[in-house]
């Protein structure tokens, strides 16, 4: 009987960098969590807070990775709050538009600087060159995956 491969949890890349990014959305969750919003809503503020025009959910779905249902929820309740508008699509209104309000720009507006800072904070552990690294290698895997640069 051949001897059975183990894994190393911790050495395994999928589950380091799946452990890391929880840690750094917790430690910027406490941010935005003063404006009263979750992870979820700060996605979708985020997605459509790069763009000037309106965005669809699909958009906000593949570019955060997140389930379409959790992003669902957190459009309702950023429409219930007044973060965010609907508007109907081009073609016959059948997708549904996405845009944040004058209230929503301002609250993203007024949550980047903190969260930039925050992220400034985390990331002084490493040289500016290993930052860049960090970036260059993070990019790689990205685009092994094919996962959209929905900033651009």
């Amino acid at each position: 009987m051949s001897a059975r491969r183990r894994l190393d949890l911790l050495a395994f890349m999928p589950f380091r960098l799946n452990r890391l990014a929880a840690e750094f959305s917790q430690t910027l969750a406490a941010d935005y969590a003063r404006f009263g919003i979750d992870i979820p809503e700060w996605r979708v503020l985020a997605t459509l807070g790069q763009h000037a025009e309106a965005r669809s959910a699909q958009y906000v779905v593949r570019c955060t990775r997140t389930h379409k249902s959790r992003i669902s929820r957190a459009v309702s309740h950023l429409v219930d709050r007044g973060l965010v508008a609907r508007d109907p699509g081009e073609e016959g209104g059948r997708e549904i538009m996405l845009r944040l309000t004058p209230q929503g720009r301002a609250v993203y507006e007024e949550l980047v600087p903190l969260l930039l800072h925050r992220e400034q904070a985390v990331m002084a552990c490493l040289t500016a060159e290993e930052a860049a690294t960090l970036g260059l290698l993070l990019g790689k895997l990205e685009g092994a995956f094919g996962l959209l640069r929905c900033g651009e």
